[in-house]
């Protein structure tokens, strides 16, 4: 074991993915010394769309987006596929292995200090701050010493599991490949366009996609039933796609948190954000914008808390982010309880995205990342076009 270094951080980040990355830039930026941890190699299965908002919230430059999405296709059970258009927008594509690095080169130029390895344990002093250990690549055990600790070290947090070991948040797992993608425009392909699969063949309870990275492509699915095979499922897809034959890039999998912690700090010195924190939106499976919104929030926490000294104030960052998106949640974990669960179910579900006003309300939500109400009667037919599906009064199209 290393001797205890000196000077104390004010903050450590376990954790360097969009959550992390962000949280250390924005307390780093303000002063704080941060130390950003992360383990070498990690890159996380994404689809990795990002909207609008987070590329104008979160200043990423032209160079970290992949590729434009200007529409969605919606496939049902049946393989009817139904196009969802971007009325003068897009959605901006990101790769996982170059973004999130990014985002941790971002925060060290911001003056956080990155070290690798992984989180092993906490212990406290009598002094009032705490030594994190972690071990290095090559098995070495290091230790730095903080005042508080953000935990932005995924769905199986071993931050969360130590500090906050009460409540268990439910997850599916998800699996992709990256894939070389086909060099000209084909049914199955298209360099702009993001293909959704609600079939339960591919997935018994989430959604399979395919999604451009520029020169590589996504395929990926999730479940929570763990004996559902993804990979043998993500081979059928390929093969019913005709994108087989395309060279595999790399493999990834993780799980992924279905809805958000009731808690998010210890109520003394940890506080967690991104996937530890259960920030994915369900039915979507939407993670980065609400990660580093989350990171954001919780640097504000923090830095709150370094002024005041109230470890209170770390209850601020859930406060807010749920203020502003705890009802979308809610809206989205119905959506996915409902309309997932059989394949009668997920064709009039692809049948309603056929219709201009759930089309125009959905790009306008996700887009600047609010529920729409601003159009009462819209709401009002889609209501009426919802009951009809859910009493199978409405035709299947």
């Amino acid at each position: 074991m290393e001797n205890r270094p000196d000077p104390v951080f004010d903050v450590v980040v376990v954790g360097g993915g969009p959550a992390g990355a962000t949280a250390a830039r924005d307390l780093a930026s303000k002063g704080h010394s941060v130390a950003l941890l992360d383990r070498a190699g990690r890159i996380k299965p994404c689809g990795g769309a990002i909207p609008p908002r987070l590329i104008r919230d979160f200043a990423i430059p032209e160079s970290q987006i992949v590729a434009r999405s200007r529409s969605a296709r919606m496939i049902s059970p049946s393989g009817v596929p139904v196009d969802m258009p971007i009325d003068g927008g897009y959605v901006g594509m990101v790769d996982r292995e170059h973004f999130d690095e990014w985002l941790r080169a971002r925060a060290a130029e911001s003056g956080a200090r990155r070290l690798t390895g992984s989180f092993t344990r906490i212990t406290r002093e009598n002094d009032g701050c705490m030594t994190v250990q972690y071990r290095t690549e090559n098995r070495q055990y290091m230790q730095v010493r903080t005042r508080l600790l953000i935990g932005a070290d995924g769905a199986r947090s071993e931050v969360a599991r130590q500090e906050m070991p009460d409540e268990q948040v439910p997850f599916v797992f998800a699996y992709h490949e990256i894939v070389e993608a086909p060099e000209e425009v084909g049914e199955n392909y298209d360099p702009h366009r993001c293909d959704v699969f609600y079939q339960g063949k591919h997935s018994p309870d989430f959604y399979s996609w395919i999604f451009p990275h520029g020169s590589v492509m996504s395929i990926g699915t999730g479940t929570a039933n763990k004996g559902f095979s993804l990979r043998s499922s993500i081979s059928r897809l390929r093969q019913a796609t005709g994108l087989d034959t395309r060279k595999t890039v790399r493999t990834e999998g993780a799980p992924i948190p279905l809805k958000p912690r009731k808690r998010w700090d210890n109520g003394r010195d940890v506080l967690l954000i991104g996937d530890a924190a259960g920030v994915v939106a369900p039915a979507s499976g939407e993670g980065i914008y609400y990660a580093m919104l989350s990171g954001e929030l919780g640097a504000r926490a923090v830095d709150l808390v370094l002024q005041t000294a109230r470890a209170k104030d770390l209850r601020l960052a859930r406060r807010l982010f749920m203020r502003d998106h705890g009802r979308i949640f809610w809206v989205l974990g119905m959506m996915q309880r409902f309309w997932y669960t059989t394949d009668k179910r997920r064709e009039r579900f692809v049948s309603i995205c056929r219709d201009p006003d759930v089309q125009r309300l959905t790009w306008e939500a996700y887009m600047n990342k609010r529920l729409v109400r601003a159009r009462p009667l819209a709401h009002v037919r889609i209501f009426f076009k919802d009951l009809a599906h859910l009493l199978g009064l409405a035709p299947v199209r």
